[in-house]
């Protein structure tokens, strides 16, 4: 059944979409900025917090505190192992490993993955280079990481990197989706320690 159109009808439909246009055009941007929210300023404490992680597909306690007694930690959360952005994003961070641990600097990725998923990615995206932890609900209300995204899952965390400083201190966050400036960020930001 052809359904036909009176010009009237063309012009109405025609003027409604020209009305709906700057609303969509508005959503079309916030959804692809990728900043999501404010996440912890820098200067802030950085909570401590001990969880579960993988290195090399070998599991492993992490602790926040006794890590920053080594050095500053890039604590970088992402949303979930095995996506593209996200393997991207452990990649670089895996190939900059060598410039991190020149700084003295520990690299902890985070996510709400369940530990033999990690353990998997830890290997096959990390390259072995860096370990991977749990990102529990209680971490990712503490450092206000929770993806507020239309459709994402529940209890998954946004794309944050946060650089803290061996006093526990935050001293660079950078929270967007698009992985490609994080490892960047992070490295500046911990070399600057060093100085």
């Amino acid at each position: 059944m052809a359904i036909r159109w009176t010009g009237h009808e063309w012009r109405g439909t025609i003027a409604a979409m020209k009305r709906l246009l700057p609303s969509i055009a508005a959503f079309g941007l916030l959804a692809i900025s990728g900043t999501a929210h404010a996440s912890l300023p820098v200067g802030a404490k950085a909570p401590a917090f001990s969880t579960q992680a993988a290195k090399g597909g070998k599991t492993m306690p992490f602790d926040l505190r006794e890590a920053l007694r080594r050095g500053p930690v890039v604590l970088y959360f992402y949303p979930k192992a095995f996506t593209q952005g996200c393997t991207l994003e452990a990649h670089a961070f895996a190939e900059a490993t060598p410039e991190f641990a020149k700084a003295g600097a520990t690299v902890i990725g985070m996510s709400a993955d369940d530990l033999p998923t990690l353990q998997k990615f830890s290997t096959e995206a990390c390259r072995d280079k860096f370990a991977v932890a749990m990102a529990t609900p209680q971490i990712i209300k503490e450092y206000d990481v929770s993806l507020k995204k239309a459709g994402a899952p529940a209890g998954m965390t946004d794309r944050t990197s946060y650089v803290i400083a061996k006093d526990g201190r935050i001293v660079m966050v950078h929270s967007d989706l698009d992985y490609r400036d994080h490892v960047k960020l992070a490295l500046e930001a911990v070399n600057k320690l060093k100085k």
